[in-house]
């Protein structure tokens, strides 16, 4: 018999029957199994790129370990923080190196020294260099239980270092700062987003949440010994008063059932006890209720709860220390308070630290006019521009929502299928000036930037969505999270030197203010008393207010005016003779030309240098002028500002 004549071919996949496809029996077990978690609820654990990296497997093994290592081994806490640098440079790096490297973090109070893996005094400009084309970084504060018992904390970061490379299977690039400036030591890590090949490093989350973690508490464990019966009970007695959220919470929580309800009974009687002190700690707290018979119901929300509770002991602690430390400590309790910023806060800067290093947030504490010393959390560290301790500071708190300039971007838009740009806003209005258009244009600007999904076309018009607002909402809701308050610097100098200075000062505008500020005989407050009564003085002295019989007194008509140009003239003698220029005063009517040259800071305000061949002016700053510097403009100057023009031919963009 002939096989050739005998084959027939079927059409079909490898290893299927009639053009069919064979089920094998792996598949059906497969298939069985999705089934019947249809029937019976259960669901498959569904992707969510946890495992997506280097480090999964480990990062999962590590973390069913802890679950299982209970209170013996000692406890380490790493915060892991992912920063994209690709279109940044180094510049955000260069900060944060220059951050951990700061003055008074050693145990000395000497700036803190970088080191890495082979070093101990690594170079901080070759790290940044050889991390320029860098997509990402990491970067890590490692703080272990009693860190402070460690003589030198750098043996025990390089083994985590260490230990992290073979985890991972890659050598990684790495410099760190130990930092013993705070109660608990720790380390600042900061780790190149590439492996040993030069490819993108891609940890898994898996990794980050637990395997760092478990690595530094196992070295812990390994250096300082695990945690003796007597060292674990204390720590239980201590948390057991603590207004925060302690371990003994947790444990409770793990034990509460459907009804939110709990025991203290356990079949040792020391963790019951703790467990029965601590749940009538947070019965006199308000978060727990007692049921009778030993059983309590935990209060809605008891995390959040104690973990703002803490946060705020926290803040306590570090303003006490702050004052502490300026010798303040004496001042009556009352008035020291975190401050919601219901109304603008006027003080002294007392000074600026980190309210959490890790996502480099920062807060003011301000020595107020009202008599009491503020804590305020002012956001990213590039919410206020620098600030000089002793300054007088206004910080006022933001609003999140949509502004006029928005729902006229939306009628505009309306009008033209679902368009807005410069020429159909005037043509929809043409009472509108081009200045006041082009304030929607950078209004649009700024939402682009903010990634508020919002696009402009390549002929300059924009498209706007129809859920725009809801958009802007988000993009507000955004910023605050980021910049909550506005800080205004309104004297760099000493108040007391105020009393007698040549300009329109912020006491002075204060006074002719319908809404004066609240002064308080207490604290600054006191200071701004004597200082205000040594200027109202020098005011009626100057020709530049009157004095009733009453004491009273009031500045007359053009004294903040006449102010204002005294220090203008002053100003402009002292930059003239740097500049080699004649300075020319600007008034209203007079058109102003020439190049911004820079921004300067007067106790009467703000304004900009505009610089011509043989002759400047100074002019009312705008902010928008920050963009502008180096440029030629001209426009008239008004009694509210000027209209301002840019481009070589000044028929660029108009800025009001």
């Amino acid at each position: 018999m002939n096989d050739d004549e005998d084959f027939t071919p079927k059409l079909g996949k490898i290893g299927a029957r009639d053009g069919k496809k064979v089920i094998r029996y792996g598949g059906r077990i497969v298939a069985a199994a999705r089934l019947a978690g249809r029937t019976t609820g259960v669901v498959a654990r569904r992707f969510d790129g946890s495992r997506i990296g280097r480090g999964a497997s480990m990062g999962r093994l590590l973390s069913s370990r802890d679950r299982l290592a209970g209170f013996r081994a000692r406890r380490a806490v790493v915060k892991t923080r992912l920063v994209r640098l690709a279109g940044k440079g180094t510049g955000t790096a260069r900060a944060h190196l220059r951050y951990i490297q700061r003055d008074g973090v050693t145990r000395e109070g000497a700036p803190g020294v970088l080191y890495g893996r082979n070093t101990d005094a690594a170079d901080g400009k070759e790290f940044l260099e050889r991390s320029s084309g860098d997509r990402h970084q990491f970067r890590f504060i490692v703080s272990a239980e009693d860190a402070a018992e460690y003589p030198d904390l750098k043996p025990y970061i390089r083994r985590l270092m260490a230990q992290a490379e073979h985890d991972l299977g890659t050598k990684l690039d790495w410099v760190a700062v130990d930092h013993f400036n705070t109660d608990n030591p720790h380390t600042h890590i900061m780790l190149r987003g590439v492996d040993e090949t030069g490819e993108n490093l891609v940890i898994a989350r898996e990794y980050i949440a637990h395997g760092f973690r478990e690595r530094a508490a196992e070295l812990a464990t390994l250096d300082l010994g695990p945690r003796t019966d007597q060292e674990i009970e204390a720590r239980l007695r201590h948390d057991v008063e603590q207004e925060r959220l302690t371990a003994i919470d947790r444990r409770l929580l793990r034990r509460m059932d459907a009804d939110r309800t709990v025991t203290a009974a356990d079949n040792d009687p020391f963790p019951q006890s703790v467990a029965a002190g601590r749940l009538r700690k947070l019965g006199n707290l308000g978060l727990a209720e007692n049921l009778g018979h030993g059983r309590w119901q935990l209060a809605d929300g008891i995390e959040d709860t104690l973990r703002q509770m803490g946060e705020r002991g926290d803040i306590i602690r570090t303003m006490q220390r702050e004052l502490t430390a300026r010798r303040l400590d004496q001042q009556r309790p009352e008035r020291v308070v975190e401050t919601d910023l219901a109304q603008p806060l006027v003080g002294k800067l007392l000074t600026r630290g980190f309210s959490d290093e890790h996502r480099d947030r920062h807060y003011l504490m301000i020595d107020g006019v009202d008599g009491r010393v503020h804590y305020v959390d002012i956001g990213r560290s590039d919410a206020a521009e620098p600030l000089v301790e002793g300054a007088t500071v206004r910080v006022t708190s933001r609003s999140a929502g949509v502004r006029a300039v928005d729902r006229t971007v939306i009628e505009v838009a309306a009008a033209n299928e679902g368009r807005y740009s410069v020429d159909l806003h005037l043509r929809q209005d043409p009472r509108a000036t081009q200045a006041f258009a082009e304030s929607h244009v950078r209004r649009l600007e700024a939402l682009r930037r903010g990634r508020a999904g919002i696009e402009r076309d390549p002929d300059g018009s924009w498209r706007i969505a129809d859920d725009h607002l809801e958009r802007v909402t988000a993009h507000e809701t955004r910023q605050l999270r980021d910049r909550p308050v506005a800080v205004e610097t309104v004297s760099s100098m000493p108040i007391e030197k105020l009393a007698t200075f040549e300009a329109a000062t912020w006491l002075d505008r204060d006074a002719a203010s319908a809404d004066r500020l609240a002064i308080r005989d207490a604290g600054f407050g006191s200071e701004v008393r004597t200082a205000l009564a040594s200027r109202q003085a020098w005011l009626v002295e100057q020709d530049l207010a009157d004095s009733d019989q009453a004491g009273r007194v009031r500045l007359r008509a053009n004294a903040l005016l006449l102010l204002q140009r005294r220090e203008l003239a002053g100003a402009g003698a002292s930059l003239g003779r740097d500049l080699g220029k004649s300075y020319v005063e600007a008034r209203g009517g007079d058109r102003i030309e020439g190049t911004i040259a820079r921004r300067v800071d007067l106790q009467s305000g703000r304004f900009a240098l505009v610089e011509k061949s043989y002759e400047f002016t100074l002019v009312p700053w705008k902010p928008v002028l920050e963009q502008q510097l180096g440029k030629s403009g001209s426009g008239l100057l008004r009694g509210d500002g000027i209209n301002w023009q840019f481009g070589r031919g000044r028929a660029g963009p108009e800025i009001s």
